[in-house]
């Protein structure tokens, strides 16, 4: 039976600045490329630090062997990980966790993200093409990233910025709510900040369309063995309990999410 998880050391095919403090990374890894999923993550190794440092998947290319990934510097971990030279290489297990749910044609959605929840929505909108909507979000037009591969994707963006120097003025949940009034998707995916991922379920209920969101937490192991990235969630019967967001998640349908 061939593994589900991989890990090992993957050349850095490119790697590019695309904001400030945020690096695009193409990494050759095969055996990762051939399994991953829109909304997956992989776990990556930093220099001198005992924990791995989860990182989402921003495109796949199975064709080619390789996968995409945008991360922010937050720490010292993942300033290490950012200093990895094009050519050089990165210690990475993937991947890891359940990703979004993609439905057939003639489906239509709308991709949601906020800040560095942005990258994980382009490969889950790409499989819509034309019949995606990605509203994103960020603080300040600085910090926007990845808004032509969207658009090259076929996707319609909508661009939205804290301060206004950028797209609209405003949250991503006010133009979600824009287009909810004037047609409803087949489903609502969502990345970022709780806050948004609470505005945005809300939002989903309210109109009555399907979501599903990609839960941030701090993460130890990335396999459920320790209990870091514990969120509660709503269990079948109605009951809450605890899930692990790297085992169980990132993804979780809306509704089962205690926010």
């Amino acid at each position: 039976m061939e593994p589900s998880v991989f890990q090992g050391s993957y050349p850095v095919i490119r790697k590019t600045a695309c904001a400030k403090q945020t690096f695009d990374f193409i990494v050759h890894c095969p055996d990762i490329a051939k399994t991953a999923q829109a909304g997956q993550f992989v776990h990556v190794k930093s220099p001198n630090f005992t924990l791995r440092r989860p990182i989402s998947i921003c495109q796949i290319d199975r064709q080619k062997g390789n996968i995409r990934l945008v991360m922010e510097v937050r720490g010292e971990g993942t300033a290490q990980i950012a200093q990895t030279p094009e050519s050089g290489l990165l210690d990475v297990m993937g991947p890891l966790g359940h990703g979004f749910q993609l439905l057939d044609f003639p489906a239509t959605a709308i991709a949601v993200g906020g800040g560095i929840g942005v990258p994980p929505m382009l490969e889950t909108a790409a499989h819509y093409g034309k019949n995606a909507v990605a509203i994103l979000g960020f603080r300040s037009a600085s910090a926007v990233i990845l808004e032509e591969d969207f658009q090259r994707e076929g996707c319609q963006v909508d661009l939205c910025t804290d301060d206004g120097t950028k797209g609209k003025k405003g949250f991503v949940t006010q133009a979600l709510k824009e287009r909810l009034e004037q047609s409803k998707p087949s489903i609502i995916y969502a990345c970022g900040p709780l806050p948004m991922l609470k505005g945005v379920a809300v939002l989903a209920k309210e109109y009555g369309v399907r979501c599903q969101v990609s839960m941030e937490e701090r993460m130890g192991c990335g396999i459920g063995a320790c209990l870091v990235c514990a969120c509660k969630t709503k269990k079948p019967n109605g009951e809450e309990g605890f899930s692990h967001v790297c085992k169980n998640g990132p993804v979780f349908e809306a509704e089962e999410v205690v926010f």
